[in-house]
């Protein structure tokens, strides 16, 4: 028998890292039909015809964490996989806080792993508390009932049931505080490749979105957002747009002006009619280039410590070779396929928000704190998300604060739904920070790798934000993730870090610092074990230690055969990443179109995420994640002139089509370890992989990304 308690948080709106203890007995389960408010133990509700719906506290995003949930709970609790439903959790924190971070929200690879235990911890003990309820009722010892497939059995009366009968009863007893999980050779359902529970209601049309939402009355809202970050709104004349037929108002709100109107279209048009006046003295005039001419001055100098291992000068002065590159990242763009939206609502003196989005009870609270309500006036149904890569998990919510604003500036006399264009979301939104990697790596006369600098300028993604607690001794680890920590053994190293500021709104973008990190970093190891004379897998290999990290590489390195001789015309490359707990290998074969531009053939990849819980849908994040960073990787950059977004639509910001897409063999280890998360991992390897390719292919290095400016 083993005791489960979930531990530790951070204070919301505070910075200040606090203890929580949470007792397994206010996780548990509802028995018995839907309840009209939610309790303190809402995560499971077993209802007369035997269904079980379990309420994921984690925002579905195509990600599968619906189906990943339900797994936890079916396996123990023996459920049968198609009584298994799923809700979304309103914005709770206290009851559905993410037990690693101490909010509620959905991010950093982490749903599987905060839930591993808690979600088997609230299946077990409902199985167990439908035992109790059966044998009390059949009169019969608990040890002789046994629960398989949905059914409750007694073998020897042969009586059976379904878990709907004993639902009332088993709600009536306690809870049990210490239950024990099956072992792994027990399981039926964890390592299957279930069918996603959602995938029905996607393809049905079903699901509802936060684009499809319409209440009763709604006028939907388009705003004119300033053509520079932090301008400020001078004037408008809005003359030519009340005009249009259709148009319900005009209202000034703190971002810009909001047209509103029955239906999307008539808003937009409504919008474009609009003349406004902006003022530009506290606004980022800089261009994309001028903002990179910055961060090369400022990696002149040194920064703020990260890591110090040894003595990097003395080993650089007395290296037999050094080699030395300056990497530069653009801004980026999330561009989840559902354009960003959010809608709010006035029913009696609460409003209901339903969106959208990865951080639940931020959003509760910020749009409490906007309207002067307390926080149990604010309810916010989460909906299912098309995408989100960061984009939705906001801390600094800017799209629900704006609807919020927009219902206020109304005179909250009808719900409002807010809804982005593509355009919107391009030059409005917030990106990935951009990034300068100055490295200079040494090796002495037998081809060793003595000394590593590497210097990184970048914006902080949470210095602004109630996170900046997390900052520690002037350094955001989040924003330079993996920059510190090397899988390599290296003697002396160095990395120091210039926390940059610009007027343009950066936010998580998926695998966050990793995306910059691995690339700087695997590019240069393998120019450097390339200059030794050194197979760039075998060298690698040679300067780690971690069993996992070097399975997963030898394994790739036999499924793409690497080694042997490859064709004219083909590059091949390679990259590791250690990240979110797991580890990925990847192998990549690249060619050249006509135009001479890279044409991604074929990607290996290894990946060891701890126990497979899905291996379908891990298999599906994996190839979704490179596909991700190989479109950033190839086109992605996000041009300003004059401080003015150039970039609008994926006309000039592409994503991989299908016709592009590349071979993918995805191997997925067996692993009985606990499970880490899956939906990154994957995707800051491609880019290192694919410039290490182009090397092979062509004798040149790849220094700034997009590639699409060297092909």
């Amino acid at each position: 028998m083993e005791r489960r308690q979930f531990l530790k948080g951070t204070a919301l709106g505070t910075g200040l890292v606090i203890g929580f203890h949470i007792p397994v007995k206010n996780a548990m389960a509802q028995f018995g039909p839907a309840p009209t408010s939610w309790p303190t133990n809402a995560f499971v509700r077993i209802a007369p015809d035997n269904s079980v719906t379990v309420i994921s506290k984690h925002t579905e995003m195509g990600q599968g964490i619906y189906t990943g949930l339900a797994t936890l709970i079916a396996e123990e609790l023996d459920a049968s996989w198609e009584q298994m439903k799923v809700e979304s959790a309103p914005a709770n924190v206290g009851l559905y806080m993410h037990l690693m971070l101490g909010l509620q929200g959905t991010g950093g690879s982490m749903s599987i792993p905060n839930c591993w235990v808690q979600y088997r911890t609230v299946g077990a003990a409902c199985r167990a508390m439908l035992v109790t309820a059966a044998a009390d009722s059949w009169n019969v010892p608990e040890s002789e009932i046994s629960v398989s497939q949905g059914v409750i059995s007694h073998a020897a009366s042969g009586r059976e049931s379904g878990f709907g009968a004993f639902a009332e009863a088993a709600a009536a007893l306690p809870v049990p505080e210490d239950v024990s999980f099956k072992p792994a050779e027990q399981y039926t359902l964890i390592g299957s490749s279930l069918p996603k529970v959602d995938t029905l209601e996607k393809v049905t049309g079903k699901a509802t979105f936060t684009i499809d939402v319409q209440r009763p009355g709604t006028m939907t809202a388009v705003v004119a957002h300033a053509p520079r970050f932090g301008a400020k709104l001078s004037s408008f004349d809005d003359t030519e747009t009340r005009k249009i037929p259709g148009i319900v108002d005009v209202v000034e709100i703190p971002r810009g002006v909001a047209v509103l109107a029955k239906n999307f279209h008539t808003a937009k048009r409504g919008r474009d009619a609009l003349i406004t006046q902006w003022d530009n003295s506290a606004a980022e005039m800089r261009s994309d280039e001028d903002i990179f001419r910055d961060y090369a001055e400022m990696a002149m100098q040194p920064g703020t410590p990260m890591e110090v291992e040894g003595d990097s000068a003395a080993a650089l002065a007395s290296a037999a070779q050094t080699i030395e590159a300056t990497y530069e990242f653009p801004f980026l763009s999330h561009a989840p396929m559902e354009p960003l939206n959010s809608t709010i609502e006035k029913i009696g003196d609460r409003y209901v928000i339903r969106s959208g989005t990865q951080m639940p009870s931020v959003e509760q609270q910020r749009v409490a704190e906007f309207l002067g309500v307390p926080l149990e006036k604010v309810e916010l149904e989460n909906l299912y998300a098309g995408g989100g890569f960061g984009r939705r998990g906001n801390v600094s919510p800017d799209l629900d604060i704006e609807v919020a604003s927009i219902l206020k500036a109304t005179g909250e006399r009808y719900p409002v739904k807010l809804q982005y264009t593509r355009e919107d979301d391009m030059a409005a939104g917030f990106y990935r920070p951009m990034n300068i990697h100055k490295m200079r790596v040494g090796l002495d006369g037998l081809g060793n790798i003595t000394a590593w600098e590497n210097r990184l300028v970048g914006q902080s993604l949470i210095q602004d934000t109630f996170l900046a607690g997390m900052i520690q001794n002037g350094v955001d680890a989040l924003s330079f993730e993996g920059a510190a920590e090397l899988p390599y053994h290296i003697p002396n190293v160095s990395v120091d870090i210039h926390m940059a500021k610009t007027g343009v709104p950066v936010l998580f973008w998926r695998s966050v610092g990793h995306t910059h990190s691995q690339f700087s970093k695997e590019t240069i190891i393998d120019e450097a074990l390339i200059a030794a004379s050194k197979d760039p897998i075998q060298g690698r290999l040679d300067l780690m230690d971690d069993e996992r990290s070097k399975s997963v590489i030898r394994q790739v390195a036999e499924r793409s055969n690497w080694g042997a001789e490859v064709p004219d015309g083909i590059g091949r490359g390679f990259a590791f990443t250690e990240a979110f707990g797991g580890r990925v290998a990847q192998v990549v074969d690249i060619s050249r179109d006509n135009a001479g531009r890279i044409m991604v053939d074929k990607v290996f990849c290894v990946v060891d995420c701890g126990m497979p819980i899905n291996p379908h849908i891990i298999e599906a994040q994996v190839e979704s994640a490179i596909m991700y960073g190989l479109s950033a990787a190839l086109y992605g950059e996000i041009n300003m002139d004059n401080g003015v977004v150039q970039t609008s639509n994926f006309h000039n910001y592409p994503v991989i089509r299908m016709n592009q897409a590349p071979v993918f063999d995805v191997h997925i280890v067996e692993s009985e370890i606990d499970p880490s998360g899956i939906g990154e991992p994957a995707t800051p390897g491609i880019a290192p992989a694919v410039a290490n390719a182009w090397y092979q292919l062509t004798g040149e290095r790849v220094r700034r990304l997009p590639f699409e400016r060297i092909s």
